[in-house]
């Protein structure tokens, strides 16, 4: 997915011109020499299963409003991701919970204010009160075999190997 062009450099503010800088077309300034990398844009979610069944959120934003999803948030600059995933399932769900392993990293921008990064972890519930909030307007537990419609790549693709897993 296309990005803005960096149009001026964040450093002396000239200009910038496209030039070749490590392998690539890059934004270069002209005055100071400074090259400009884009930074992927970084997501964590957390898969919570409880009683054989995921816990997912409805989605009350664009893109996919009103689809289901993994409880999940950009990545704040120096922030853990396992941290943003637990932070984000707290948001979301008011659950509390604890981030047990790396499950996938899902690259891949879906649209134009997306991740093109999502680290999804597997966590467990330790506490709170299950609670739709932030950008989510409904929260619950599905079994594999009463899913709601999904959003987001990330969230198909973990959900349905587990879902695989559930119903060999």
């Amino acid at each position: 997915m296309e990005q803005k062009p960096i149009r001026y450099c964040s450093t002396c503010g000239a200009q910038v011109v496209e030039r070749l800088a490590f392998g690539r077309l890059r934004a270069v300034c002209p005055s100071c020499g400074q090259v400009h990398f884009r930074d992927p844009k970084v997501a964590a979610s957390v898969l919570v299963i409880r009683g054989g069944k995921v816990l997912l959120v409805r989605r009350v934003n664009p893109p996919h409003e009103g689809g289901w999803t993994l409880s999940a948030g950009f990545v704040d600059a120096g922030e853990d991701p396992r941290q943003a995933a637990a932070r984000e399932c707290l948001e979301e769900t008011g659950l509390r919970v604890k981030v047990t392993e790396l499950i996938d990293v899902v690259s891949g921008r879906e649209h134009r204010h997306g991740a093109d990064i999502v680290i999804v972890y597997r966590g467990e519930a330790m506490g709170g009160q299950l609670a739709a909030g932030d950008d989510a307007d409904q929260v619950g537990y599905f079994a594999p075999d009463e899913l709601p419609p999904l959003a987001f790549e990330a969230t198909r693709r973990v959900v349905q190997a587990w879902a695989n897993q559930s119903n060999p």
